[in-house]
């Protein structure tokens, strides 16, 4: 693994922190999530911007989205009582075999 799919990688959990948090900030109403929102946002597009030096920008994206999208739906069925229907489960293990396909058909330069 090279260090441009470290950079991916802390994108996507850096995304489902800024997703949390973006919950947490009632709409922008409460300054601390707010706050966290913002830095955990900037610190995605920083790691996801950093990725995209080597990984091609459609496969980078769709990483960073996918781990993003899987991760905020587990942490919203563990932290927020979101459903655990097993559409929504099966769906979610989609996008992480997507998500492989992606990594295993890329080539490092």
């Amino acid at each position: 693994m090279t260090i441009s799919w470290i950079f991916l990688a802390l994108a996507g959990f850096f995304e489902i922190c800024f997703t949390i948090a973006l919950k947490f900030s009632k709409g922008f109403t409460k300054p601390i999530p707010s706050i966290i929102t913002a830095i955990f946002i900037i610190l995605s597009f920083f790691c996801v911007s950093q990725s995209m030096k080597t990984i091609p920008i459609g496969t980078a994206y769709a990483v960073w989205a996918g781990i993003g999208t899987a991760g905020t739906v587990v942490c919203g069925i563990l932290l927020f009582g979101d459903s655990a229907h097993i559409v929504r489960l099966l769906s979610i293990f989609l996008i992480i075999i997507g998500i492989i396909g992606l990594k295993l058909v890329h080539v490092d330069p």
